[in-house]
């Protein structure tokens, strides 16, 4: 009987047995710290193998910083944490979907490795900017306690992980991206093969991250980078230059599976359709003849051509007769030969929407030109929509409304610092086609407007989205408003915001609508506002487990069980949903068979009891029921014979069903 492993996946294993399948040669033995041996790639033979020449340590292109190397050992390093159910801190526990997770980001994303694997469709992130005065988190470093502060850190009593990233660093720039690295790392295996993710930054890290990104992501998948007008009036902040904007960096897992829908264009755009049609269709006129790059006739020579058109009714022929007598070439203005954006083939097909008007006259006769009719709409009678511009200056970015937003939700603008209108998170996830249940995360949650956005659309639009929300509890400090407010950390106001937008929302919903009017779709009637609140904590299991040979017999009768005293049932089942790869939003109950709890998960998806000494017949009953798979507690068991007939049972009533143990 198989045991789970209880700790998160070992990258740098996964790796090795990747390499060994393409090239076994180079996979070797080394000892370890501890002087055992070990697997490990001869990286010189590796490079041989790649290459048709002599690898001789010559110059290439290359991005590195001191500490590069150890961010990736630490971003591929397994932990042993797990993710405990906090009920209290949720909203609707048993029913919703989403998820708010406090901790370091870099721990819980090893965390979701196995549950959210390829499943994430889009990231949005808006880290620290690294303009001196941020904190940034610091992985595997270790320092007392007076040297931290004397750094102007946060002192964190588990881990140390935030420090003030000041200017007079030696490693301003190598400390963070030694941050970023490890986390775009473990977030680009979350997406699924069509997902995104998004990046605000400013100038400050902005060339670094590209760098960053195009290592981890593939150059050939950056989709863009976009501008925003997030202060139109300037801030005086800046030593020389008064500074409006910011960026949103944009990457996809897979560019070539990747389908971004348009948005709708914008009122200034709308005005412009000002012709109509017999059918009262609305279009604007453009002209046929090509007026940017390449539009010389040399450049495409079967697209300049000679058009007809009937001068009274305007339209056209490709054959010249009486009632299409007006000869029309593509000509530039300056009497210079051009040529038309659509072929012969692409004209005949659509020359209902192609008209000719006179544009000018030259002495006593007309100049003509050739239009054709772009319609605001299709022909189903849907508006048209435009790709997303890179620079965006609508007045909904300015990050004054993000203010207001808080303002509107707990009375106070300055609750949280620097947070982002809910509109720029709306429009990113607008640009993505939709399907039900996609997972939104964002592992820099902060005052958590990335949900407050999804939760927003889905009320807008009817959807489904999920999100999940990763942050660490940093603490607020005591002069803020948000600690005067009772607000001791990050976490408790993302918390807070999510219950008091969803209630919001709720609210605004039943104003617009009777009962079913809002949404034909009865399964879209409220959106879903709810969140499960789980916390980084250490691992469930006792040190015995994962080193059971540095114990002798009389000490593991007296640990009697390798499972930590304060663990309940709900902390172990959230524990396999991690190492066994199941979603944590899914819904789960308990049933109490022959006095033994027994807890189901999807209804059969997984079956859990940790019961001690579980009897036969709650065995049976549970194999009845056709699990998907099944897991118990070791001492579920009295010995060896026992989970031997554990095993026959399933045989005999459920041969599909997979068992562990813990």
């Amino acid at each position: 009987m198989e045991k789970l492993t209880q700790e998160t996946v070992n990258f740098t294993e996964k790796n090795i047995d990747r390499i060994a399948a393409l090239f076994p040669s180079v996979v070797t033995e080394t000892k370890d710290a501890d002087g055992k041996l070990k697997r490990a790639v001869n990286f010189d033979q590796l490079k041989q193998l790649l290459s048709d020449e002599v690898v001789d340590g010559d110059e290439c292109y290359d991005f590195t910083w001191v500490g590069k190397k150890q961010s990736i050992i630490e971003g591929n390093r397994p932990i042993r944490k797990t993710l405990r159910p906090c009920k209290e801190e949720s909203k609707n526990w048993d029913t919703t979907e989403n998820l708010y997770i406090e901790g370091d980001n870099l721990d819980v994303l090893k965390l979701m490795q196995n549950s959210y694997l390829n499943k994430v469709k889009m990231i949005y992130i808006d880290p620290p900017y690294n303009t001196g005065n941020d904190f940034v988190y610091r992985d595997n470093f270790k320092v007392s306690k007076e040297d931290y502060e004397e750094e102007l850190g946060l002192f964190d009593e588990e881990e140390n992980r935030l420090f003030k990233n000041t200017e007079s660093n030696g490693r301003y720039h190598s400390d963070w991206c030694s941050m970023m690295y490890p986390r775009l790392q473990l977030a680009r295996n979350l997406l699924t093969d069509d997902g995104v993710i998004f990046i605000s930054i400013d100038d400050n890290e902005l060339n670094n991250l590209i760098k960053i990104c195009d290592e981890i992501f593939g150059e050939v998948n950056k989709i863009g980078l976009m501008t925003i007008q997030s202060n139109p009036r300037g801030s005086q902040a800046s030593k020389h230059l008064s500074n409006v904007h910011e960026y949103i960096l944009m990457y996809s897992k897979n560019s070539v599976l990747l389908e971004l829908k348009g948005v709708l264009k914008s009122e200034e755009s709308i005005i412009a359709y000002s012709e109509k049609d017999e059918n009262g269709r609305k279009y604007r006129l453009l002209g046929l003849r090509q007026r940017g790059g390449a539009w010389k006739k040399e450049d495409r020579p079967l697209m300049h051509y000679s058009i007809y058109v009937n001068p009274i009714s305007g339209k056209v022929s490709l054959t010249k007769d009486k009632e299409y007598c007006i000869e029309v070439i593509p000509m530039r203005p300056t009497g210079e030969l051009s040529r038309w954006t659509w072929g012969k083939e692409k004209l005949l097909t659509e020359i209902d929407k192609v008209i000719g008007k006179p544009i000018r006259r030259i002495g006593d006769n007309d100049a003509w030109d050739v239009f054709r009719k772009d319609y605001i709409d299709d022909e189903l009678g849907n508006l048209k929509t435009a790709k997303i511009k890179t620079i965006w200056i609508e007045k909904e970015i300015n990050y004054q409304n993000a203010k207001n937003e808080l303002n509107a939700l707990f009375g106070n603008s300055e609750m949280f610092d620097f947070p982002k209108p809910t509109y720029i998170v709306k429009q990113l996830a607008s640009m993505l086609f939709y399907e039900e249940k996609d997972v939104f995360l964002d592992f820099f949650s902060g005052s958590s407007t990335t949900a407050h956005a999804v939760m927003q659309l889905n009320a807008e639009d009817g959807g489904n989205r999920k999100f999940i929300m990763v942050q660490l509890p940093e603490e607020t400090d005591p002069k803020s408003e948000a600690y005067k407010a009772g607000y001791k950390n990050i976490c408790e106001i993302g918390k807070e915001r999510i219950r008091r937008a969803g209630k919001k929302i709720e609210e605004e919903l039943k104003a617009k609508s009777k009962e079913g009017e809002l949404f034909k779709d009865e399964e879209h009637k409220t959106p879903d506002t709810g969140f499960r609140v789980l916390k980084v904590d250490s691992t469930n299991m006792k040190d015995v487990f994962y080193s059971p040979s540095q114990y002798n017999q009389q000490m593991l009768l007296d640990l009697e069980s390798n499972i930590k005293d304060d663990r309940t049932d709900i902390d172990l089942l959230y524990g396999v949903f991690l190492d066994w790869g199941v979603p944590l939003s899914l819904p789960h109950s308990t049933e109490n068979i022959d006095g033994k709890d027994v807890h189901f998960v999807n209804d059969t998806d997984l079956v859990a009891c940790f019961e001690e000494h579980v009897p036969e017949e709650v065995i049976r009953e549970i194999a009845r029921r056709k699990p998907l798979r099944v897991v118990f507690r070791d001492s579920s068991f009295r010995n060896s014979p026992d989970k031997i007939n554990v095993t026959e049972i399933f045989k005999t009533l459920s041969p599909e069903t997979t068992i562990k143990v813990i």
